[in-house]
């Protein structure tokens, strides 16, 4: 008994925050934000020094935060097991996306694993209680926060790149909360076209201007994954945070996803292609980059929190 309890204390910290993770073979990188925001930042659009050359849609994805999930009713968070968690945050404008970004490169071509413990949430907007009886559905009974139907969606992408000149292709992977019109879908889908880049923009081969996806050429272009509807916990008020674990497994030598996972629900996807760039990209070989996103679908603002990243590989 002496000696079981002389090891239990002897484990780091850093071994019990491991604990709910269930890494590959070997940690790339551990990142708690509550030592800082290691690496993580905002996705800027391509330029050679004057910012006019970035594309609109790259224009104003907003750089991350370090958040104590503090919310005016309840007071703070917190995250899983610290104060701080990564935050990303929209504007209250209709399709606007923010995204953070932490890029690295490959040592060998094999299994990536990327996990996290993920929260969502709608800015707050009080009603009346004259408007809580809308005209598409029933007064409000307590019960469901109407709140639910104005966050739009959040995704998880990289971008790979193979060699000097590639191929480049970017797994992407995205829950579709709610539609633009405030329907509840609840749904896991990816794309099924490239997302377009700078090289693509200035050869006029995608719509900058007038797109409203970053991650798709267009609107049309997702899919619903096999088996990936989820509605997921956003709680009854939406200054409510419930965590939810993510687990991402992606194959650089196949240049496939191979699971997704989101809680108990684990979804195959080795049958789901990736798309692939035609052109050669020049600049990032061995290219691996990660990223987060979440969309507003209204003019209300959308909120994603990581409580801390897990990225291990098995080479």
């Amino acid at each position: 008994m002496a000696s079981s309890r002389q090891s239990l204390v002897g484990r780091s910290l850093w071994d019990v925050r491991l604990g709910k993770y269930n890494p590959l073979s070997r940690i790339l990188y551990f990142d708690d934000f509550d030592e800082g925001m290691n690496g993580w930042c905002e996705l800027v659009g391509n330029h050679t020094g004057d910012l006019d050359q970035i594309r609109p849609i790259a224009k104003d994805f907003r750089p991350p935060q370090l958040s104590s999930c503090t919310f005016f009713d309840i007071g703070t968070h917190g995250s899983v097991d610290g104060t701080y968690s990564l935050k990303l945050a929209t504007r209250p404008l209709r399709n606007h996306l923010a995204i953070a970004i932490k890029r690295m490169t490959y040592a060998a071509r094999g299994l990536v694993q990327f996990e996290t413990y993920v929260t969502f949430k709608s800015e707050l907007i009080p009603l009346g209680e004259r408007a809580l009886q809308s005209e598409d559905g029933p007064r409000w009974d307590g019960n469901v926060a109407p709140s639910a139907r104005h966050f739009g969606e959040f995704t998880f992408s990289n971008d790979i790149c193979v060699g000097e000149t590639g191929p480049r292709c970017h797994g992407v992977v995205r829950y579709r909360n709610a539609d633009p019109a405030g329907n509840l879908v609840q749904k896991w889908v990816y794309p099924t076209s490239v997302e377009p880049t700078t090289k693509m923009d200035r050869l006029g081969l995608v719509a900058s201007d007038t797109r409203p996806d970053f991650f798709a050429v267009s609107p049309a272009d997702w899919r619903e994954i096999p088996g990936g509807r989820q509605p997921l916990c956003f709680n009854e008020t939406a200054s409510k945070v419930n965590w939810h674990y993510v687990r991402w497994l992606f194959d650089l030598e196949s240049l496939r996803t191979l699971e997704f996972q989101c809680n108990d629900l684990c979804m195959d996807m080795r049958d789901v292609a990736v798309p692939t760039h035609d052109e050669e990209y020049r600049g990032i070989p061995n290219l691996l980059n990660l990223y987060v996103a979440v969309r507003t679908h209204v003019n209300v603002r959308n909120f994603l929190y990581l409580d801390s990243a897990l990225v291990s590989v098995d080479w």
